[in-house]
């Protein structure tokens, strides 16, 4: 892995170029998707926030919050404070695709309150996460610079770990949307149910890009670590 011309690395370009590409190809597509439902009301009465307060009630999750964030698709839930945190528009819109994404936080409430085994991998790895996705490609450049094979190795060790953070993440995400679609379908009305597997199914190819490009990289690393062995 890895070909180089006049000291060109064209591997690690590569890699660069594919995850341009893939971020800018996923996020147009979100964008166009959400644009797109945005236009579109939601069967129920009440805004994204009414519907994932009845998701989370009917879900084992009523301690949940729910707080307004600014941005645009800034949505989250936060386990820390325990509230799900939506944008405006998804917290006072009644579009398809506001409900779609307020029901999607709402199904990471549920998947802790449920005691969801991916989810709970996934917050075991953050605190190490945290540490290895500021230091790994600090002790990476060391050691190259310094020419020391074991801290360009421990540097993979730790970009490892980013890489399976983002594969356990995948399956979260995709059962938060599943979670939603399935409480869409049950209380709402087929239009409900279209827009919201179009929007969420968009929002998780985001993951499945981020995951493959990491997965690529730690390839290449690996690779290159091989050959300076």
């Amino acid at each position: 892995m890895g070909y180089y011309y006049y000291g060109i690395d064209f591997a690690y370009y590569a890699i660069v170029l594919l995850s341009l590409a893939l971020g800018l190809a996923t996020q147009s597509y979100i964008k166009r998707k959400y644009a797109r439902w945005s236009k579109v009301d939601a069967s129920f009465e009440g805004t994204g926030a009414d519907v994932a307060r009845q998701m989370l009630d009917e879900g084992g999750a009523s301690n949940v919050g729910i707080a307004s964030v600014s941005g645009h698709l800034t949505d989250y839930y936060d386990p820390r404070d325990n509230n799900l945190h939506l944008s405006n528009e998804n917290m006072r819109g009644g579009s398809v695709a506001s409900v779609a994404v307020a029901c999607h936080e709402a199904g990471h409430a549920v998947q802790r309150a449920k005691n969801y085994g991916p989810m709970r991998v996934r917050t075991a790895l953050v605190p190490v996460v945290n540490f290895s996705q500021n230091a790994w490609m600090l002790v990476f450049l060391a050691g190259v610079f310094l020419n020391i094979a074991g801290l360009v190795q421990f540097a993979i060790v730790l970009f490892a770990f980013s890489v399976i953070f983002q594969l356990v993440t995948l399956p979260v995400e995709i059962n938060a949307s599943y979670r939603a679609v399935q409480f869409l379908e049950t209380h709402g009305q087929g239009i409900d149910r279209q827009g919201a597997k179009e929007v969420l199914t968009a929002a998780a190819l985001t993951y499945v890009a981020a995951a493959l490009v990491s997965v690529v990289q730690l390839l290449y690393l690996i690779g290159r670590n091989d050959r300076r062995s």
